[in-house]
């Protein structure tokens, strides 16, 4: 069983997305919200994947492709502190972003990649050791465990999916 993370294990700013988590076992979540999200982005119609709310905010596609990169970037940072106790960059979105082409692919295309990296780090993310769980680097300059990571990559998707549906398509 992986327990929640205490407060000394994520910078506080990451507390935002660990509350949006659930008190189900966490695997059992990520493993959840990967179906989900994906019909709920495979739902979205093709009219709104290029919109964007305003004129400095990301369109639905951008959005996804953030979430992208996100969930590759937290699994990155998994496998590394449950190897070793590093220090990694960080993770500048704006920067990501400048040289992303998620406009120029599909909004079904991007679902499926978001689906394809969710279910090939859930194997990873099963491999984890019950020592491992509390293992630390440092990632964006704060310390962070391994459980962390885990939940604050729910946590991240679920924020994403709520600004979906309450600034893009309602």
């Amino acid at each position: 069983m992986i327990n929640r993370p205490q407060p000394d294990e994520f910078a506080p700013f990451q507390a935002n997305y660990i509350k949006l988590v659930g008190n189900e076992p966490i695997l059992e979540i990520l493993e959840q919200l990967k179906e989900d999200t994906y019909t709920f982005l495979t739902g979205i119609p093709a009219n709104k994947a290029d919109y964007a709310y305003g004129e400095d905010k990301w369109t639905v596609k951008e959005v996804l492709g953030h979430m992208i990169d996100a969930e590759r970037t937290f699994a990155y940072r998994f496998l590394c502190f449950t190897r070793e106790e590093i220090i990694l960059p960080g993770f500048d979105q704006d920067v990501y972003m400048l040289k992303a082409t998620f406009k120029t692919r599909s909004l079904a295309d991007l679902a499926n990649e978001f689906r394809a990296v969710r279910e090939a780090n859930m194997y990873l993310y099963r491999s984890i050791g019950d020592e491992q769980q509390t293992q630390k680097g440092i990632a964006s300059g704060n310390p962070v465990s391994v459980r962390a990571l885990l939940y604050i990559a729910a946590g991240h998707e679920l924020h994403h999916i709520k600004i979906l549906k309450e600034q893009y398509l309602s």
